[in-house]
């Protein structure tokens, strides 16, 4: 079924015709039917909605913006933790770039994803902090420039547990954890075979799956007490952009950051979301050429220090 719908309406994805076949939209004799079901020829098929490629844009919704940074090419915002970056689906709403193309219109058809709306990068849902986002496809490509050639320095705040005395450089060949349903990073070399991943850790070993190199650059900057639990602050230095990058380096140095459950932290009654935020973004500007940092407030739990 799905074969044939795609056959017929080239101009929509798998993926809608997964969702529309999903949402009984797609009827064979009025009944609903399952992506695999097997025509024999001479069938009627009803398909009450279908979404096509070019409707897949991120919806213009109104939402809280922080801006901290505006000019005629470049916008910069302060996420705050909870809020996806960009939406899955162009169906959901409630993520920082159904804001910026409500109130910066000019985004929507920008970049290479439609998705993203214009954004440079992505920051986790739970992390906290800035992202940049372009309004003109010259910035968009420059910028991109940048971040591809590793020359956007990148600067975090990250709240971990226990006391660190000094800072230090972490370097790790990371890859998605292949005996996990959800996207977790570990480290490639300190993959361990289990029963039901045993066949994908071989590729991993084998380099059947590309491992991405991240450096981490970190020190500490200030320390508190919570319930006798000693937490310190670090200042944390990244160029690369390799998915988890900062909570996994730091996990796998045993580093945890405070309540990133995901990477082994111990759970903190009554808080959301993790203790890490993008604080500020260096970089040349893609228009004057001038040098550039674009800062953001710090968050509650690191005033505190």
């Amino acid at each position: 079924m799905d074969a044939a719908i795609l056959n017929v309406f080239p101009s929509t994805t798998r993926a809608f015709v997964k969702e529309a076949i999903a949402a009984g939209n797609v009827l064979v004799g009025d009944r609903r039917v399952p992506k695999g079901l097997k025509l024999r020829g001479g069938e009627t098929v009803v398909i009450r909605e279908l979404l096509e490629a070019a409707d897949n844009l991120v919806a213009p919704v109104a939402g809280p913006l922080r801006v901290a940074f505006e000019d005629a090419a470049l916008l910069a915002f302060d996420k705050p933790a909870g809020m996806p970056v960009q939406p899955l689906t162009c169906r959901e709403t409630g993520t920082l770039m159904n804001a910026v193309v409500h109130r910066y219109p000019e985004c929507r058809a920008l970049g290479d994803s439609p998705l993203m709306a214009g954004a440079l990068h992505r920051i986790d849902a739970d992390t906290s902090g800035l992202v940049l986002v372009a309004r003109t496809a010259e910035a968009f490509d420059a910028l991109r420039a940048q971040f591809s050639a590793q020359t956007v320095k990148k600067t975090y705040l990250a709240l971990v547990e226990g006391a660190v005395a000094v800072g230090g450089t972490l370097e790790n060949d990371l890859v998605h954890d292949p005996t996990l349903p959800f996207c977790r990073m570990i480290d490639k070399s300190r993959v361990r075979a289990s029963v039901n991943g045993r066949s994908q850790i071989s590729d991993l070993r084998s380099g059947g799956v590309k491992a991405l190199h991240a450096v981490t650059q970190f020190r500490p900057i200030g320390r508190t007490m919570v319930e006798n639990e000693e937490r310190t602050l670090l200042e944390v230095t990244i160029y690369t952009g390799v998915t988890h990058q900062i909570r996994a380096q730091l996990a796998l140095a045993g580093l945890h950051i405070v309540n990133d459950r995901l990477y082994g932290a111990f759970a903190v009654e009554n808080q959301q979301g993790h203790c890490l935020h993008a604080l500020a973004a260096s970089f040349t500007h893609p228009v004057s050429g001038d040098p550039v940092e674009i800062r953001t407030a710090y968050p509650d739990w690191a005033k505190m220090i």
